[in-house]
């Protein structure tokens, strides 16, 4: 069965913004527009298409990227004249930066994007963070300026922003009638031609000749844009240089190659609350964003030999296609999101998982419209789909046939900057949230659940507390799990710095058989130089512990030595400074006296005990805390704030560097001065830095902070 689409028709593009700058109301007209729905759904109504999730309409903001498939025909074609008719399959992400994986991975699968701005703030933080995702992604942009009807609106203005704080290359391919309330239409400066939209929500596109008012300002807007066209064509830079005139279709034709190799960004506008400017920025993603033949073909590693493997787009080349998303459907069980990049796959046929070394089958195929699904047999090369049935499949794996196996490059999650504790409310709910947990865990990478075997309590990590916030929430509605949240203690351990000896003797008389042990103990931190294969007979190597017997004469019945082992070892899982586990110590036993009658191996195991303590207090003790890696990328005028901020919470500034127009700060800084850090880093940079932060090692508290953590535990 062939595609109704050759190749060159689809477009894959998402729409990425920050919180606010009106994506999700530009993805509903676009959804109205093109007939997948018959009326505007508005935010501020909770009646959206693609923000379908009880949280999402409740609070205004996207949270979960959705996908929908639809048609469009550009404005200026006979509306007969189907020649140009594309098949768009989009995703709408969210703005808010604790979702920040959504965007991510969307990207990772998409051709292109439509990255939207408010036309009063201009670049906003999420912005920057979001076309640095594109950029890593080499994905091709157009951009759109929205909101041009509110008060205080400038289209210049926050073009501007665009070229001071995210890239040299935008193009102005508008001019607006009008600004604020008295935005009434575009002019096209490739065409030439004045823009109007009237009818129902600004459904009827019409063309006219530019009045005369507004001529001589949109010519030379017009040239000011062929300059910075024609810089991306020697060619062209010839015939401009020489005085030739363009034709429509050569400035699109060079637009668009300017813009597939991200030489050119083309800049739309208009207010889409209005409905007004959204269907021309359609007809840009058709005429400027590439289709699956106009990105680099795809590449691979094949996974018997490491090789790189470069894929053919093409619906008869063997199957492959990458997972990236997962979701929990209430109707039909497990989605799996995927995108394929080569051959076709119809439903109740089998993949094989290459990343897990798997087969599994599909048992459906849906193409996604939001939460609305519609059954395929069969999809093609290009297409965005969610496949039923498959239960090992999760995100950044690859699906291929067994007989060509491909592994495709994964995609890089963020590490969680924040963790909470949480435990259910009552018993009967504590199987149900370790299910839950472990659902919502397979649906978003960046959520993980740990134990922490320090407090045994669950620890819950994640990009923010907004996502914690989340999370919790849809453990409430979605799996009917009360849970009670608090924060996370800071896994502290004790360890030695010198040597010591100490003795300990426990005697018990209470009438009758007494109580007798007693043991002389040296102690000193392990020498990891030596590896366990070379250690003598007498040493027995644990993690973080070892033991030495080196009781001689019978001074301690052998049958008591592990008696001292397990005391000397309890003793360390309490800890003696502070109550924390103790770490990397050798304890070696090399003497002390028993009773013929009296001893007894619970007396002896005391007895270590107690000689540990006092060993500990001569070896220099200390609490050792977990000190996490942290990268900051900042705008460069908020550089000095964030590294006198990292000095201030003990932190050491280990390299620093560029990335783009964006200033990077790596430093080691401990886990205990980095809670709440999202929002000291928010505020401090107008929410525009954001930063990653994952385990580096563990370092000695200096002796003030440990004074106060140890009064702290008592």
């Amino acid at each position: 069965m062939a595609q109704d689409y050759p190749l060159n028709k689809p477009r894959n593009f998402g729409v990425i913004a920050h919180i606010d700058a009106g994506k999700t109301t530009t993805t509903e007209r676009i959804l109205f527009y093109t007939g997948v729905s018959h009326k505007i759904g508005e935010v501020h109504d909770g009646a959206t298409v693609m923000d379908w999730m009880e949280q999402e309409r409740e609070r205004g903001i996207t949270i979960t990227s959705a996908a929908t498939t639809a048609f469009w025909s550009p404005t200026y074609m006979d509306p007969k004249d189907v020649s140009k008719k594309c098949r768009f399959n989009i995703i709408d992400t969210p703005g808010h930066i604790d979702f920040t994986i959504e965007v991510k991975r969307s990207l990772r699968v998409l051709d292109g994007a439509v990255v939207v701005f408010d036309g009063v703030a201009g670049v906003e933080p999420q912005s920057e963070t979001n076309w640095r995702y594109a950029s890593e992604a080499m994905v091709p942009r157009v951009c759109y300026i929205n909101k041009l009807d509110r008060m205080g609106a400038s289209y210049d203005r926050s073009f501007n922003t665009i070229l001071d704080r995210l890239s040299k290359k935008p193009v102005k391919m508008h001019m607006p009638l009008g600004e604020e309330e008295n935005f009434d239409g575009i002019i096209d400066l490739v065409t030439m031609k004045e823009v109007k939209f009237t009818g129902d929500k600004g459904k009827d596109v019409s063309f006219h000749e530019i009045q005369p008012e507004h001529l001589e300002e949109a010519k030379a807007r017009r040239a000011e844009m062929i300059e910075k066209i024609v810089e991306t064509d020697e060619n062209m830079m010839t015939g401009y240089l020489e005085g030739k005139e363009f034709s429509v279709e050569e400035l699109k034709a060079a637009i668009r190659k300017a813009t597939i190799a991200n030489e050119l960004f083309p800049v739309f506008c208009g207010s889409s609350l209005k409905n007004r400017g959204v269907q021309l920025v359609l007809d840009g993603v058709i005429d400027y964003l590439p289709s699956p033949l106009d990105i680099t073909a795809p590449k691979g590693t094949d996974p018997a030999t490491g090789e790189q493997v470069e894929l053919e787009v093409s619906d008869t080349a063997p199957f492959a296609a990458l997972a990236f998303k997962s979701m929990a459907d209430p109707f039909v069980g497990q989605l799996t999101f995927f995108r394929v990049y080569a051959g076709t796959l119809e439903a109740g046929s089998y993949i094989y998982n290459s990343t897990k070394d798997k087969k599994e089958r599909v048992s459906r195929i849906l193409r996604m419209h939001a939460n609305e699904r519609e059954e395929v047999k069969v999809v093609y090369a290009g297409e965005i789909a969610a496949a039923v049935g498959l239960k090992d499949t999760v995100t950044s794996d690859t699906m291929c046939t067994e007989e060509h196996p491909v592994v495709l490059e994964r995609i890089v999650v963020p590490e969680p900057v924040i963790s909470m504790r949480v435990e259910p409310k009552t018993k009967a709910d504590q199987e149900k949230m370790g299910i839950a947990l472990s659902k919502l865990a397979i649906e978003d990478p960046t959520f993980r659940v740990n134990s922490d075997p320090e407090t045994n309590e669950t620890i819950i990590a994640g990009m923010g507390e907004l996502h914690l916030d989340i999370i919790v929430d849809r453990m409430k509605r979605e799996f009917n799990v009360e849970a009670v949240t608090g924060k996370p203690q800071v896994a502290y351990k004790e360890t030695i710095l010198g040597s010591a000896s100490g003795e300990g003797k426990y005697i018990k008389q209470s009438g009758g058989r007494g109580q007798y042990g007693h043991c002389r103990i040296n102690i000193k931190p392990i020498d990891y130089s030596v590896a366990v294969e070379d250690l003598p007979k007498n040493v027995k190597r644990y993690d973080n512990f070892e033991f030495i017997n080196s009781i001689k004469g019978g001074v301690i019945p052998q049958e008591f030595v592990p008696a001292v082992e397990k005391g000397l070892r309890e003793a360390m899982d309490r800890g003696t400074l502070a109550g924390f586990k103790m770490v990397d110590v050798s304890c070696e036993v090399y003497d002390g006296s028993f009773h013929e009658v009296d001893s007894s191996e619970i007396a002896f195991k005391l007895a270590a005990g107690m000689a540990l303590a006092d060993a500990v207090a001569k070896a220099k003790p200390v609490i050792l805390e977990p000190i996490m890696k942290v990268e900051i990328v900042t705008p460069d005028k908020f550089y000095g704030d964030i590294t006198g901020n990292i000095s201030s919470k003990r932190g050491q500034i280990e390299s620093m560097g560029e990335r783009g127009m964006d200033k990077v700060v790596n430093a080691m800084v401990p886990l205990s001065e980095m809670f709440g850090y999202v929002n000291s880093l928010r505020s401090m940079t107008e929410g525009r830095a954001t930063f990653t932060m994952e385990f580096g090692k563990y370092d000695v508290v200096p002796a003030n902070i440990a004074k106060d953590i140890a009064e702290n535990k008592k």
